[in-house]
């Protein structure tokens, strides 16, 4: 049976996630940027990487696999070659830091190679297309995660790899147009909201502990775990390895092996950050996106009164509902945040701001 929902608003999310993390020993301006950031998956419809994760976070302060107030560390600098170390720091702030030095150098150079090594989860990866794009920069991202193994290589039946994303981003207007994806079928974190939902999950996506297929997610909470399966079958597990190769070992980070639990979360990202208008006008290339945007929209649709998005669109068209009708969050991922607040001894503050809307 699905678990009840309790929906709301961004603004007050925000500021309990943000109120748990300064509790937590982050300053107040880390602890909204991390706030906002998992807030905004959240409203964009990726719960896998919102404020679900503020436990998980929390946890890892607590067992030294993630440190608040650190910053950005450039280790080697080759023009347009750059490389840094975000020391165990939240990949929210230090990922800010990373793509801020990145689209700098490549406004000056036209282009920019960053490897970021050693940073706690960066989350959602889509969030630092974003930002090269508001920029006007293009940008491609690997990613590896050197975390308890979650993800079996296609033809083995046991977790090897971890969730691995790949991320494109392009600026246009109204909104840039975001490619974001694990490499795995599902984002671990989507197991996690399955969970807290009391639903099972599709078939196709998990195999159990024993290299069995199975459709509960309760498989990846277990000891032994169980795995996720790649997508794409060898197709999404051979992308997943180019992560490992180029988001860890040339990032300047490291492949993954077996992490015992808790995970670090560790991240490894190489970023290609380039300005388009250095290759084709922003003006051609607003009329080619529009030209293949009509193109595919004429395609009939496959369900009546669906049509053919872009990538990003459903995004903002989850964005745009959930800011009118509040954020859903299930009963056990609500009292859950409410238990973590009562650790870090600000439930008296955070609790009100949970308490929910009322829905119409």
């Amino acid at each position: 049976m699905s678990a009840p929902m309790v929906h709301v608003h961004a603004a007050p999310l925000r500021t309990a996630v943000a109120r748990m993390f300064a509790a937590a020993g982050c300053d107040a301006e880390e602890a909204n940027v991390i706030a906002a950031n998992l807030v905004d998956a959240n409203r964009f419809g990726h719960d896998s990487h919102g404020v679900v994760l503020t436990r998980v976070y929390v946890d890892n302060v607590a067992a030294g696999l993630a440190a608040p107030g650190r910053t950005l560390q450039i280790v080697t600098d080759a023009g347009t070659l750059i490389g840094a170390d975000g020391g165990k720091g939240f990949g929210q702030s230090i990922g800010v830091q990373a793509m801020r030095v990145a689209i700098e150098r490549a406004k000056a150079t036209g282009t920019c190679i960053l490897g970021l090594s050693n940073t706690h989860h960066v989350a959602r990866i889509g969030h630092w297309a974003e930002q090269c794009a508001a920029a006007g920069m293009a940008s491609i991202h690997f990613v590896n995660v050197l975390s308890t193994p979650l993800v079996a290589p296609w033809g083995g039946s046991d977790a090897r790899l971890s969730t691995n994303p790949f991320c494109v981003g392009v600026p246009y207007d109204p909104h840039p147009l975001i490619l974001d994806f694990a490499t795995s079928m599902v984002a671990m974190g989507k197991a996690r909201v399955a969970l807290d939902a009391g639903k099972r999950m599709a078939t196709g996506l998990l195999l159990d502990a024993q290299g069995q297929p199975t459709d509960d997610p309760a498989v990846m909470f277990a000891d032994p775990i169980g795995a996720l399966l790649p997508f794409g079958q060898h197709k999404g597990f051979a992308l997943a390895v180019m992560c490992e190769l180029l988001g860890g070992a040339l990032s300047g980070g490291r492949v993954q092996d077996h992490h015992p639990r808790p995970s670090p979360m560790i991240n490894n990202m190489l970023s290609i950050v380039f300005a388009p208008d250095r290759l084709c006008s922003r003006e051609d290339f607003a009329r080619q996106v529009a030209s293949l945007s009509a193109w595919l929209r004429a395609s009939p649709p496959t369900t009546p009164g669906g049509r053919v998005q872009l990538p990003g669109e459903p995004e903002r068209a989850t964005a745009r509902e959930r800011d009118a009708n509040g954020i859903p969050l299930a009963a056990p991922t609500r009292a859950t945040l409410v238990a973590t607040a009562e650790r870090l001894g600000v439930a008296a503050e955070v609790e009100p701001l949970l308490a929910g809307i009322a829905r119409r």
